[in-house]
């Protein structure tokens, strides 16, 4: 069984040398001084708490520059800037619930082991694996997964807003790599040195990396079983609450709500009621309304398990579409009430098409991923004003149909 979800397959041991023979040139490419200068201070500091000089020396060999590609992917964070409905479009998605229920089926016996451990629902943490890394999918990305030391050396050292974190959180990356946790060159992660299947911040991994498979690693990288645990392990540690729901999709009344919480019987008596038409399991429990989309979009009712989602990605958007995707995954409906578009939408596979269809026509040079992210966007703005159309940059049906007469 491990075997099966284990890496790096030849494919990816191949990708993961081209990574890294990448990262070492972007690392070695136009030394920066004051970097390189700010690099030997802060040894001082590592030396402090505890990172041994050779270790350190190690972990920065070839570092001579801060990214520039982590810069700029900090100052655009989806969870904030993305409109509503791109955000769930490209995380809730047909693609994602077949692949999670595939892998639900493969790794069924992992998952039982891991709700009987930890108690928290195996559809959760499939929808965790699936936003957060595709289902290892990103791993093999060398546009993507970055050298995680010089990723928060770069935060700490050129990103006034996330100097505190950065320091922090290389402190706990050399630490990961003083344990033996990982060999420095395997040590890749985004922007932020989230690293893994289900991307855990270094202090995260500390607090909260296991290792299930007995191999004696804590390996987040290569076994799947030991990141799903990983991740069920943050969710179990910060109150989740098995067998309980993250949440419903409600249908509210025209009058104003209130803000705060309150019992689902007092929200009932306001007019909340379930979207399905069902009644509600237990009319004390807790709740709070959260309307993503204003009032004429999805309403939700959510309860102290989504709050712990939040404990991974403090976004109400991220802790939504957890929950919504681990419902699909489940074989639930899609939701009653549909996000607010300005267009006809797609399906995931469609997307994939009407990017294939700009990149044949020289206006896309991105992933052909199905996720209709700000690179396609763009491109679609730029198709529409060769096209001498209405320049709105939707993945529309409307914009794939045209594309196909063209």
């Amino acid at each position: 069984m491990r075997r099966l979800h284990r890496f790096p397959t030849l494919l990816y041991f191949l990708t993961l040398c081209l990574t890294l023979f990448t990262l070492g040139a972007q690392a070695a490419d136009k030394p920066d001084p004051a970097f390189e200068k700010w690099v030997q201070e802060f040894r001082k500091t590592a030396i402090k708490n505890g990172i041994s000089p050779k270790v350190y020396d190690q972990a920065f060999q070839g570092v001579t520059s801060p990214d520039q590609w982590v810069l700029d992917r900090a100052s655009y964070q989806p969870e904030f800037k993305a409109p509503v409905w791109q955000y769930f479009d490209n995380r809730v998605q047909k693609r994602a619930i077949l692949r999670g229920q595939q892998e639900k089926e493969k790794m069924g016996s992992w998952l039982d082991k891991i709700e009987k451990r930890f108690g928290v629902d195996p559809n959760i943490l499939l929808a965790i694996w699936s936003v957060e890394s595709s289902f290892g999918g990103i791993l093999g990305n060398e546009k993507v997964m970055r050298s995680v030391v010089r990723s928060l050396a770069t935060l700490a050292y050129a990103d006034p807003q996330r100097k505190k974190f950065g320091r922090q959180q290389l402190l706990a990356a050399l630490k990961i790599l003083q344990a033996g946790d990982v060999e420095g060159q395997h040590l890749l992660g985004s922007w932020a040195g989230a690293m893994g299947h289900t991307q855990f911040i270094p202090t995260s991994y500390q607090a909260y990396a296991v290792d299930i498979d007995g191999d004696g690693k804590r390996d987040i990288w290569n076994s799947v079983p030991d990141a799903l645990a990983t991740a069920a392990n943050l969710l179990s540690s910060n109150g989740w609450q098995k067998g309980k729901p993250w949440g419903y999709e409600v249908s509210i009344p025209a009058r104003k709500m209130p803000g705060g919480k309150l019992t689902v019987a007092e929200w009932e008596k306001l007019g909340v009621k379930r979207a399905n038409g069902k009644p509600y399991p237990n009319k004390k429990a807790i709740a709070e309304l959260k309307l993503p989309d204003g009032r004429n979009g999805p309403a939700f009712l959510v309860f102290k398990n989504f709050f712990v989602l939040k404990r991974y990605n403090n976004s109400d958007r991220y802790a939504t579409a957890i929950g919504l995707l681990a419902d699909r995954i489940a074989g639930g409906p899609p939701l009653v009430k549909d996000w607010n578009r300005p267009f006809t939408p797609l399906e995931s596979g469609q997307v994939e098409q009407l990017q294939k269809l700009l990149k044949q026509k020289g206006f896309y040079s991105g992933e052909i991923d199905g996720k209709a992210g700000p690179g396609t966007r763009k491109a679609i703005r730029a198709f529409e004003k060769r096209a001498g159309v209405e320049v709105q940059g939707f993945p529309s049906k409307e914009v794939l149909e045209l594309l196909q007469q063209q």
